[in-house]
C-alpha cells in the first residue's frame, strides 16, 4: 500500500537518500525543501554537496527512486537538485575543515604588498583576543610564514587519528601554523606546475589535524590563478580580504582580485580591502607622515567597488624588523604598529559580526 501524499511523508521517504560526499542522509543535513505537495504530485528541492553534473544526476535518480518506492510510480514529480552554497554549510556538514568556524583568505592582486605580514598579524591578533586560530601558508611558491613565526627549522610530526595519519600543525604565539615551507629546502626554489601545487595545497587542509578552530587564516599566493581556483573549489571560505598598497599599479591588480572572487563560478564574499604601506613614518620622527605611494587609493577603490574598507597600515621599520625577527608586530604591546593592526582587525570582526574582546 502506497503512502498518503503529505509533506511529512515526503520528508520521511527521503531519509534514506545519502549525500555521497558526506555519507549522511539529506534530511538529517537539512537539505530537503518540499515546495508543494498534493494528491499524486510533488515539487521538492534537494541540495547536494557535490556540484558536478554527474553527481546531481545521481542524486536526482536517488530522490525519484525513493519517492516512487514510497508513493508508487504514477506520481508527477518535479525534482530540483541544487549544489549547497559555501555559506549554507555548517562546520558539521563540511568534508574539508569540519571543525573550523570561519575560513578567511588573505589575498592580493600582486606581490610585494605585504599580504603575508597582514595575514600573520591578523592571526596573532585573533589569538590575543582569545579565539582559537590556525594559519595556513598557501603561498606555495614563496612561503614566508615560517620566518615570520620564527619556526623555519620546525618539522611537523605525524599524529594518528583513528585509521588516518595526519600532520600536526606547529603552534606558535597561540596560533596553529602549517606551511609548505616546512616540507621544502629553504634554500631551494619551489617550482611546481599548477596541478601539483594544487594537490600539495589541498593536503595542507585535508591531511592536517587542525582540530576545532574559530578562525582559519589562509595566506594565498599573489595574483589570480590555479591555486586560487582550487582553494575556492575545495575549501569552505567564509570570505576574502584583499591587501593593496595605495599606488595605481597595485590598485589595478587589487581590482582584479576582487573581481575574481566575485565571479559567478567562485562567488566568495569580499570582506574588505586593507591599504598596507599607506604612509611612511620615520623611526626618528614618529609624528611625521609621508604619503610616498599616494594617499587613500585603496579606500577610494573600496568605495567604488562597494566593498568595506578595513583600514590603513603604515610603512614602518618596526613592522619589517618584527617580521624578519619572527615576532609579528601584534606582539609589540601598545606600539603604534600593533595599534594599527588592531584597528584593522576590529573592523574585520565587525564585518563578520564577531566580538573584539
Amino acid at each position: 500500500m502506497n503512502m498518503e501524499w503529505t509533506e511529512q511523508a515526503v520528508v520521511e521517504a527521503l531519509k534514506g537518500v545519502m549525500d555521497p560526499e558526506l555519507g549522511k542522509d539529506v534530511v538529517a543535513l537539512g537539505w530537503v525543501t518540499v515546495h508543494a505537495v498534493s494528491e499524486n504530485s510533488v515539487n521538492v528541492e534537494v541540495k547536494t554537496g557535490n556540484p558536478a553534473m554527474h553527481a546531481r544526476q545521481r542524486m536526482d535518480e536517488a530522490v525519484r527512486f525513493a519517492l516512487e518506492r514510497a508513493f508508487g510510480d504514477g506520481a508527477s514529480m518535479e525534482v530540483q537538485i541544487t549544489p549547497v552554497k559555501a555559506d549554507e554549510r555548517t562546520p558539521e556538514t563540511r568534508k574539508v575543515l569540519p571543525g573550523v568556524d570561519q575560513v578567511i583568505a588573505v589575498a592580493s592582486g600582486k606581490g610585494g604588498v605585504g599580504k603575508s605580514t597582514v595575514a600573520a598579524n591578523l592571526a596573532v591578533g585573533l589569538a590575543q583576543l582569545g579565539y582559537k586560530v590556525g594559519l595556513c601558508d598557501a603561498d606555495i611558491h614563496g612561503p614566508s610564514v615560517p620566518t615570520m613565526f620564527d619556526v623555519t627549522g620546525a618539522k611537523p610530526v605525524p599524529v594518528e587519528m583513528g585509521e588516518r595519519t595526519l600532520i600536526q600543525p606547529i603552534e606558535q604565539y597561540g596560533v596553529k601554523v602549517l606551511s609548505i615551507g616546512f616540507f621544502a629546502d629553504p634554500d631551494q626554489a619551489i617550482v611546481w606546475r599548477g596541478p601539483m601545487a594544487s594537490r600539495a595545497l589541498g593536503q595542507l587542509f585535508t591531511d592536517a589535524h587542525w582540530g576545532e578552530l574559530d578562525f582559519m587564516i589562509v595566506d594565498l599566493p599573489p595574483g589570480t590563478g590555479d591555486i586560487h581556483l582550487s582553494l575556492v573549489k575545495d575549501v569552505p571560505l567564509t570570505g576574502a580580504v584583499i591587501v593593496s598598497t595605495p599606488q595605481e599599479v597595485a590598485l589595478a591588480d587589487a581590482r582584479k582580485g576582487v573581481g575574481m572572487f566575485r565571479l559567478e563560478s567562485i562567488n566568495v564574499p569580499v570582506l574588505g580591502l586593507i591599504e598596507n604601506m599607506a604612509y611612511f613614518v620615520p623611526p626618528d620622527m614618529p609624528d611625521k607622515r609621508y604619503d610616498i605611494f599616494g594617499r587613500d587609493g585603496a579606500k577610494r577603490l573600496a568605495e567604488s567597488l562597494e566593498t568595506p574598507f578595513l583600514g590603513e597600515l603604515p610603512l614602518m621599520q618596526s613592522i619589517r624588523e618584527a617580521g624578519d625577527a619572527g615576532r609579528p608586530a601584534m606582539l609589540q604591546g601598545d606600539s603604534p604598529a600593533a595599534a594599527a593592526f588592531r584597528a584593522v582587525l576590529a573592523n574585520l570582526l565587525e564585518v563578520l559580526g564577531k566580538k573584539t574582546n
